[in-house]
């Protein structure tokens, strides 16, 4: 997905060694590897007199402290992008190593913000200006961060790199998600540092891709309620994501629902819930 053929293999991911991206950028990547994590959660420190960290991750202390080892006093802000389970647990315990302040969208779960940043919103430091856009979709609370400097867009799980991200309702939101996706395409952006994966340099492609394959299988999906007169989300699991293993099919169901209830509010299914049965409007 990310790159053509004669585009160079990315170096291996590491897991807790700092790496330069971009001169105001470094990545250190934690070692949470799995299905939905790719090679792990990645955390991206902004600056050089002075640090953001921006998603320190899991609570996992050797990958805190090789934050800390690297950003020293120098890190003055923690910014979360959502307080999934891999990208917010880490920010109290480093506000407890190091004294900065932490800011994302909102208070939510056992996250809480010592400022909320909203829509537009602007950190200001010595080297770099980092605007928040908020992108809900794969979760009401999501931020995405702008390194004005760089126009490098800081995505989180709104964009990734090597697949597509779950929208899981009733956090995420189908209709929300395509619409962030439009918001994020139209910003000048010269690269993307995303939550997952690698450094991804042709960001125009990569969006358009995620915004033609979610509206494939959207389509495939209100084809496969037509054509099977009535489903679950199950039947349109093993009828629409014949690409995908197996294993993954659980998480392809939560796609397959969230995209459910964006047909419904637009009027082509009828249905209730992701145990239920969807039928096509006539």
């Amino acid at each position: 997905m990310n790159g053509t053929s004669d585009t160079p293999t990315p170096l291996p991911i590491e897991h807790l060694v700092a790496r330069a991206l971009s001169p105001l950028l470094r990545r250190i990547t934690a070692p949470n590897p799995g299905p939905l994590t790719g090679a792990g959660t990645n955390t991206y420190l902004v600056g050089i007199d002075e640090i953001a960290v921006v998603d320190p991750g899991p609570l996992v202390q050797e990958h805190l402290d090789a934050i800390a080892g690297c950003g020293g006093d120098r890190i003055r802000w923690i910014l979360v992008t959502h307080t999934h389970p891999d990208h917010s647990p880490g920010a109290a315990r480093l506000k407890e190593m190091t004294g900065a302040e932490i800011l994302g969208f909102s208070k939510k779960d056992d996250f809480v913000p010592d400022r909320r940043m909203k829509d537009g919103d602007q950190l200001q430091a010595t080297e770099f200006r980092l605007t928040a856009v908020h992108t809900p979709g794969h979760s009401r609370d999501h931020l995405c961060f702008l390194l004005e400097e760089e126009r490098t867009l800081l995505s989180g799980d709104h964009i990734i790199e090597g697949s597509t991200v779950v929208v899981q309702p009733p956090d995420g939101d189908m209709a929300a998600y395509m619409d962030s996706l439009e918001k994020v395409r139209s910003l000048r952006l010269r690269a993307i540092a995303p939550g997952h994966g690698h450094f991804i340099e042709n960001p125009r492609e990569v969006i358009d891709h995620y915004i033609t394959h979610r509206a494939a299988r959207e389509k495939a999906i209100y084809e496969a309620v037509q054509r099977l007169g009535s489903a679950t989300v199950g039947d349109i699991v093993r009828e629409v994501y014949r690409d995908v293993p197996e294993s993954m099919h659980e998480w392809a169901a939560m796609n397959v629902w969230a995209h459910l209830l964006k047909l419904r509010a637009e009027g082509l299914v009828s249905g209730r819930s992701v145990q239920g049965r969807w039928r096509a409007v006539s």
